[in-house]
């Protein structure tokens, strides 16, 4: 058995099989690293249980006693690693008539190719449900949401009204990402990190994120998000998102999106005994998701 990639199995080629990502067209980065924090897990689910802090201190009256409080425990959010695979069989009779190399090479080459669709698909997935109901969060609604509950009421981290890419609405997220609270009402240092666009919105989005002045406007001002590196991530193009005019914020929030990569191979090979028939397949093993919504903040577009 000869098998290519990560795992505890030895690193070997299938005779004739080379390094196999991309089917003769060009790939993209992987989009998706963009999108989570990345991970790696060692059973079969992963849980981030939520912990309250503690509130603002009363005042103390002379003679009086401490206050005390305690901890609470919150909602939980598992993540159940899916595995994927794929496979192809390369006949005996191909086998005998010197086509190994050639057919092996382009299987191998567009099983490398539906892996890395494959993945990027699912991740962007969670960004496409953003406000799809029932794809809820730990917190019982859905990503970008408007009514997120926490111990000192709702919160939001969508842009409300809803608003085409612009000057403005970056500007926009991310006064509301700097004032963002804690589960007790708490101011925390919450920043933006990156801009994520679809293909549709790449172009404006550099327009409006890299003008020395303000875009679009006859106005002799600085850019204030180029001048002041609002945004230091700078601004990622996923080819994997299917609304063309949402776009989104990461910010520094721990434990926010988050990828559990479980488990991986490339490529293994083998035969099968009654057919002489020779078998590949590729194997994935992971999941994706957000812990605490703080990790995304967005607009759908207007």
């Amino acid at each position: 058995m000869a098998v290519i990639g990560t795992g505890n199995h030895p690193k070997a080629l299938w005779p004739g099989v080379k390094a196999w990502f991309g089917v003769g067209y060009g790939e993209h980065p992987e989009e998706y690293r963009d999108l989570f924090e990345m991970d790696t897990s060692k059973q079969a689910w992963e849980e981030d249980v939520q912990t309250s802090g503690f509130g603002l201190m009363p005042v103390k009256e002379e003679g009086k006693s401490t206050t005390y409080t305690g901890q609470t425990q919150g909602w939980a959010k598992r993540y159940t690693h899916i595995a994927y695979s794929l496979g192809y069989i390369v006949t005996f009779e191909e086998l005998i008539n010197n086509l190994y190399e050639k057919v092996s090479k382009s299987r191998s080459k567009a099983l490398g190719f539906s892996k890395r669709q494959t993945k990027e698909t699912v991740a962007a997935l969670v960004y496409n449900r953003h406000a799809t109901s029932g794809y809820n969060g730990g917190d019982g609604v859905v990503l970008l949401s408007a009514s997120h509950p926490s111990a000192a009421g709702t919160w939001s981290n969508i842009l409300n009204p809803a608003a085409d890419i612009s000057e403005v609405a970056l500007e926009d997220l991310c006064i509301q990402i700097m004032g963002a609270t804690d589960n007790n009402g708490l101011k925390i240092s919450l920043m933006p990190q990156s801009l994520i666009v679809p293909r549709q919105l790449w172009f404006e989005a550099n327009r409006i994120m890299k003008s020395t002045l303000q875009n679009d406007t006859a106005n002799n001002a600085l850019n204030v998000l180029k001048s002041t590196n609002a945004i230091p991530g700078g601004i990622k193009m996923n080819h994997y998102f299917t609304d063309t005019d949402a776009y989104f914020m990461r910010t520094n929030c721990p434990n926010g999106m988050k990828m559990y990569q479980r488990y991986s191979y490339d490529l293994k090979q083998d035969n099968d005994f009654d057919t002489d028939n020779a078998k590949a397949k590729t194997y994935d093993y992971y999941s994706v998701g957000w812990t605490d919504p703080r990790g995304l903040y967005g607009s759908p577009g207007a």
